[in-house]
């Protein structure tokens, strides 16, 4: 991925580079957002150059912000619904098979 020279000198974006950005992303913006994204994006920059200057040495590297445990349930075979149980709720079947609208369209 190109990052635009200001994200990685930790300067401004100019004007020609929200431009060359808008057009990277294929969006067709005017002069006024243009310059109002300018403005937007800098103070971004400026937030992540804030970020950087944090001293984070006393703090250990996690994967997650939160610990987390396995959700998953015991893979066990239980008993479930008949196939006449499950159908007796479907708006339509027949041959012991839903049958739903087609959605395809030509």
């Amino acid at each position: 991925m190109i990052m635009p020279l200001a994200i990685l000198s930790g300067m401004s974006m100019t004007l020609d580079e929200v431009r060359h950005t808008a057009r990277l992303a294929r969006l067709e913006l005017t002069e006024e957002e243009l310059q109002a994204f300018q403005i937007e994006l800098n103070a971004l920059i400026a937030h992540f150059n804030d970020i950087q200057d944090l001293d984070v040495s006393a703090f250990e590297a996690m994967p997650h912000a939160v610990p987390l445990t396995n959700i998953y349930a015991d893979d066990a075979a239980q008993p479930s619904l008949t196939r006449d149980a499950a159908l007796a709720g479907s708006f339509k079947s027949r041959a012991g098979l839903f049958i739903v609208p087609t959605i395809i369209e030509e």
